[in-house]
């Protein structure tokens, strides 16, 4: 943008400070023209919010450098943008599943919790655990596991309700976060994840490999710590190995 500082209604500098006061992630480059040469209004420009400052008269040639040289700036400062975008997904995506990484749903988790004081909405949470994960390694290999640790993610997001998150856990374990949820209607959410998985093999370079998941829930209780909830969830998916696997346990 060029600007001449002065303006009928409003200068040149004011409409840079208030350019400058507006939030956004795409900041213009401003370019002021002005007959005024002194240092102190110099200083007064570029303190405003100016990029660039250009006396009058000026050259023609000499501007449209400018110019280019604003636009490459901007150029610049929107790749930095897409890289920086890209690496904050990136933080927050699990490599091998692209869903939430632990980090990810547990600061989610703590959003919810947040949220979860007397007289607001339910919350319940589960954690998923593939049944026999290492043996499906063992047997198959890594690529194979690999291979069934995304489709359990997919069978997983697919099974649980719009606005549910199900994010990787860590190994073979995922979290299920059910914002809203009574106990009774997670236990139904969570049965249909697990019917899902053990429906049907999972197809791996004509590799079929049944596997089955055990998965332990339970309800927010108002004011307790994130460590307590999961410690509660845990404790059911323990339950629910030692009963044989392949169910689902809430916790009292």
């Amino acid at each position: 943008m060029v600007f001449d500082w002065e303006m009928p209604g409003m200068d040149g500098v004011e409409v840079c400070r208030n350019l400058r006061a507006r939030h956004s992630d795409r900041p213009a480059y401003v370019i002021l023209l002005t007959g005024r040469s002194s240092k102190d209004d110099v200083v007064a420009g570029l303190d405003a919010g100016a990029n660039d400052y250009l006396g009058k008269p000026f050259d023609p040639d000499e501007l449209r450098a400018r110019v280019q040289v604003g636009r490459r700036f901007v150029e610049l400062y929107d790749e930095l943008l897409e890289t920086q975008r890209a690496l904050e997904v990136q933080a927050r995506t699990d490599a091998l599943t692209q869903m939430m990484n632990r980090r990810a749903v547990l600061a989610r988790l703590r959003e919810e919790m947040g949220g979860n004081g007397a007289g607001e909405s339910a919350l319940c949470i589960a954690i998923l655990d593939i049944d026999h994960f290492k043996q499906v390694n063992d047997e198959h290999g890594h690529v194979t596991g690999d291979a069934v640790l995304c489709e359990v993610a997919r069978r997983s997001e697919a099974g649980v309700r719009p606005g549910d998150v199900v994010g990787r856990f860590g190994g073979e374990e995922f979290l299920v976060l059910m914002p809203g949820a009574s106990a009774d209607e997670a236990r139904a959410v969570l049965e249909g994840v697990r019917r899902r998985i053990e429906a049907t093999p999972i197809e791996y370079d004509n590799h079929p490999v049944h596997v089955t998941a055990s998965l332990g829930g339970t309800s927010a209780i108002p004011g307790e710590a994130e460590d307590e909830i999961l410690v509660r969830a845990d404790e059911a998916l323990y339950r629910a190995k030692a009963l044989g696997r392949n169910r689902v346990e809430m916790a009292a």
